[in-house]
């Protein structure tokens, strides 16, 4: 173990990294144009309500149209061109359509619910590749690199070749991947591997770009370039798995273009086949105009939101934000849950489990403990900080630390209450203590069990070793046992934790299926492998190493009061108060909210096949045709919103007890 010394900590010295530059919302101009549209088509809601000039809200409700139709309508032609005919084009006709036979509000309502979901798309596009561009700026611009005469050089971090020596001070940020070459240190390397605690590094050790250094300098010999580091390759699998992600779409939307394709043409031998056979043009247009009004998909566009708006609403007053209907409607698809270990199953934080004294101690337990944590108290580091804790919990007061020191990649030393004490890691300060069989042994079984052990000498003799581990989160285990029965699958652990440490958690909560000593490609690895067996895969995970299996997997759930910006951004769904608890209530309530839809489709596919059987056998009168429409819609909007209730939440955590 290492702990600083009177030297500024790392944390004082480390360049915080460089904020996520968020795309503004209005930047964009997907969502100006929503905006416009929506404000003018309350605009001329309210001046058709308060009776005002029938040209005025016309006029409004005809800016609407334009403000919020051009650019679908423009990107359905230039589908038309590619022989395509998509969903989008097919509204933008629908609402010309209803403002033709002056049925302009309606219309209005469907062109602002399309500009609404576009602008949508687009922030969350934006904000994807904001993360991106944040994760890549952890990486240092610049590196100081030792020449051949010892020389210091500030260079380009992308200037690196493979074989320099860069020096990397206390507190920096490191520039490349590469080896250790001289020098000794803790580096926090949370962002690459998980790890809840730094990791000791000494010569021959691997290091990252973007990792912190702790309390030691470090020679680090170069052995990737910038673009090829560990830090980027996980921006770049982020980006592909976004890219190369198959895009999920709802229900309606699977079927549109066979949809779109059939309505089009049937409005057509609606229209032209009455005039072949003498109808006048204006009976002709009426009754195709009719069909296209009752036959349009909106009804059933209004019946799919509806439930999953509802239920995206419910989740997030029970503190899980799901991002769309998309995601909403997909998580219910869930056959397969994938856990990180470090902030999502555990807190993230050390804490002292064991206290395993020594045989001929002179000292009980909680002298030990009172003894180490005097000698750590002076330290910040994360091991120092749980002994100290475990201390204070037990109301133990701290005696004062004199003749204080450090050594990085070994530990602590103090003078406490006129013994020498010394705390650190059991490979650096038994290493030439052949004599100390006992201790070895005490801190291999603390190792094996899944702990960090950290050995308390006193006099430079050993008298204790303490075991310190992350906590796993009380609702761990009831949360897998739920999962595991709404599924039928066991979930997975991907974690970048030692297999020892992994084994032991996954003991502790349920889980069979352990895959430890993952970097973040291999989280890929994992989630396509098990996607390549037919699983619909949700992860669930809180670092930056998470963020390409959240973005790979089906679906990605965030931790998120410690996730980082990246993760937050590429998850699908975040549980914004980090209770375990409502992943499987949010999956049965997307399971609830995929079968009201079910139900709504049903409804109106019948109003659909009536009305348009009755405008094609007889004839439909155009107010009936519209009250016909508009009345389904009302219908299943409203079965819909009985997913607003918090019966409904309460319902889908009960299935989960």
């Amino acid at each position: 173990m290492v702990s600083s010394t009177t030297t500024p900590t790392p944390r004082a010295l480390a360049p915080a990294a460089a904020p996520v530059r968020r795309t503004r919302p209005f930047a964009l101009p997907e969502m100006r144009w929503a905006a416009a549209a929506l404000a003018l088509f309350l605009l001329g809601l309210a001046a058709q309500q308060l009776g005002a000039p029938a040209w005025l809200w016309w006029a409004l409700y005809l800016a609407c149209y334009l403000t919020g139709g051009w650019e679908p309508g423009l990107a359905g032609l230039q589908a038309l061109r590619e022989k395509t005919l998509d969903v989008d084009l097919l509204m933008v006709v629908a609402a010309i359509g209803a403002a033709a036979i002056g049925q302009v509000m309606d219309g209005g309502l469907l062109i602002v619910i399309f500009a609404t979901s576009g602008a949508l798309e687009a922030l969350a596009t934006a904000r994807t590749e904001d993360s991106v561009r944040g994760l890549l700026d952890l990486a240092p611009d610049t590196a100081t690199r030792l020449t051949a005469d010892g020389d210091e050089q500030t260079v380009q971090a992308t200037d690196l070749e493979v074989g320099d020596v860069i020096l990397v001070r206390p507190g920096d940020r490191i520039a490349a991947d590469g080896g250790v070459v001289h020098g000794a240190s803790e580096v926090d390397q949370a962002t690459i591997t998980g790890e809840p605690l730094p990791a000791d590094k000494t010569v021959g050790d691997e290091v990252f770009a973007g990792t912190l250094n702790g309390t030691g300098a470090l020679r680090v010999r170069v052995d990737r370039r910038a673009e090829d580091s560990v830090v980027a390759r996980i921006a770049g699998l982020v980006e592909e798995a976004s890219r190369t992600k198959a895009k999920t779409q709802l229900f309606i939307e699977k079927v549109e273009q066979r949809y779109s394709l059939g309505m089009v043409a049937a409005t057509l031998a609606v229209f032209v086949v009455p005039l072949l056979f003498g109808d006048a043009l204006r009976t002709a247009l009426l009754r195709a105009m009719t069909f296209m009004i009752v036959a349009s998909p909106c009804a059933v566009v209004l019946a799919t939101m509806p439930p999953l708006l509802a239920a995206i609403a419910n989740a997030g007053r029970h503190g899980v934000l799901v991002k769309s209907a998309v995601v909403m409607e997909q998580l219910g698809t869930t056959t397969r849950v994938a856990f990180d270990k470090t902030g999502t199953l555990t807190r993230g934080t050390p804490e002292l489990a064991d206290i395993l004294s020594l045989p001929g101690s002179p000292f009980t337990d909680e002298q030990i403990l009172r003894l180490a944590a005097g000698a750590e108290h002076p330290s910040e580091h994360p091991l120092a900080a749980a002994v100290v804790r475990a201390a204070r919990l037990r109301n133990l007061s701290l005696p004062t630390a004199d003749e204080f020191a450090t050594q990085p990649g070994r530990g602590v030393s103090a003078l406490v209450d006129d013994h020498f004490i010394q705390v650190g890691s059991p490979a650096a300060l038994l290493d030439t203590m052949a004599q100390h069989t006992t201790a070895v042994a005490a801190a291999e079984t603390l190792q094996q069990s899944g702990r960090t052990a950290v050995v308390v000498l006193c006099e430079q003799h050993p008298v204790a070793v303490l075991g310190i581990a992350d906590q796993v989160r009380p609702e761990a285990a009831t949360t897998i046992a739920a999962v595991a029965e709404l599924t039928g699958a066991t979930p997975v652990l991907l974690t970048g934790d030692n297999r020892a440490t992994a084994l032991r958690l996954a003991e502790q909560v349920g889980i069979t299926d352990v895959r430890a000593g993952l970097l973040p490609d291999g989280k890929v690895t994992a989630v396509r492998e098990l996607e390549s067996q037919g699983a619909r895969v949700t992860m669930v995970g809180d670092g930056i190493n998470d963020a390409p299996a959240l973005a790979a997997a089906h679906t990605g759930i965030a931790m998120g009061r410690a996730g980082s910006d990246l993760t937050l951004q590429t998850a699908d769904a975040v549980v914004v108060r980090d209770d375990l608890g409502t992943i499987p209530a949010v999956i049965a309530l997307s399971r609830r909210a995929r079968r009201v839809v079910v139900a709504n489709l049903v409804i109106a596919a019948t109003f659909i096949t009536v009305l348009v059987t009755w405008d094609l056998v007889g004839h439909l009168p155009l107010p009936l045709g519209v009250a016909g429409h508009e009345g389904s819609t009302v219908i299943v909007g409203l079965n819909g919103l009985r997913l607003l209730r918090n019966s409904a939440w309460k319902r889908a955590a009960a299935t989960t007890r």
